[in-house]
């Protein structure tokens, strides 16, 4: 109870912080916004599409799980902030949980990307997106699940380089494979085989094909698979950076 407490406070604060400075949260849909309007064009053609609500379907959703795992990954970089800057130091002498100060700081994380993505979601609107409340509601938690993995596994390889040159190399190495092999940008189906095969034993893979599915209005088994998938991958990689972060800030 005393975890789930300590979380909340961290958490609170964190979101106290971001909503003091929010032009980064609008900075990180910048990209995403110029990719909307330049590149979910191209994809009509390439796809065969007979319409341009069909490309976007397909696009937005790869975009919002790129978002989610880039927007993860690369919040390592404001852990070794803080540790340089002696605020996590400074937390030491409390008695708030270890675990805590990790679990707050990534829902946190999880709350940016939800937001970039609402936002990203009713910019698209005006392209002739239309999706049903529900299945949304749903790609949403998909989102979190991905985001929260990416964000503990960040935490995790941030503490274990404590260097921002070596973790900025380690966090372009994960990825750029797992985006390239979840098919965020271009689907998958126009791969070859083999690479096919490969992508299958990606969970990410699984998470922007069910996002797909539920952006279409065809709800299937990929849904289900990438809520299953996220979701042990959020329960591994928490449980692991939540131990280094409680080894390392005693």
């Amino acid at each position: 109870m005393k975890v789930l407490r300590d979380t909340w406070l961290i958490f609170q604060r964190h979101i106290l912080l971001m909503v003091r400075s929010p032009l980064w949260v609008f900075l990180g849909i910048a990209q995403p916004v110029v990719f909307l309007v330049l590149f979910a064009p191209l994809l009509k053609p390439a796809l065969g599409s007979a319409t341009m609500l069909d490309a976007y379907r397909v696009y937005v959703p790869g975009m919002l799980v790129a978002l989610a795992i880039g927007g993860g990954l690369y919040v390592g970089f404001g852990l070794l902030g803080d540790l340089a800057n002696g605020s996590i130091e400074r937390a030491r002498v409390t008695t708030v949980s270890r675990v805590a100060l990790l679990l707050g700081r990534a829902l946190r994380d999880v709350v940016t990307v939800l937001v970039q993505s609402i936002l990203i979601t009713l910019l698209s609107l005006p392209f002739g997106l239309i999706l049903n409340i529900g299945n949304i509601l749903l790609g949403y938690a998909i989102l979190a699940l991905i985001s929260l993995a990416a964000a503990a596994i960040s935490y995790g390889i941030a503490i274990k380089v404590s260097n921002p040159n070596v973790l900025g190399q380690v966090i372009n190495n994960l990825a750029m494979p797992l985006m390239l092999l979840s098919g965020t940008l271009l689907p998958l189906a126009l791969a070859p085989l083999w690479l096919r095969t490969i992508a299958n034993y990606n969970p990410f893979y699984w998470a922007v094909t069910g996002m797909r599915e539920l952006y279409t209005g065809s709800p299937g088994n990929h849904v289900l698979g990438s809520l299953v998938f996220c979701g042990a991958i959020v329960v591994a990689a928490v449980a692991w950076s939540a131990s280094l972060f409680a080894r390392s800030v005693k």
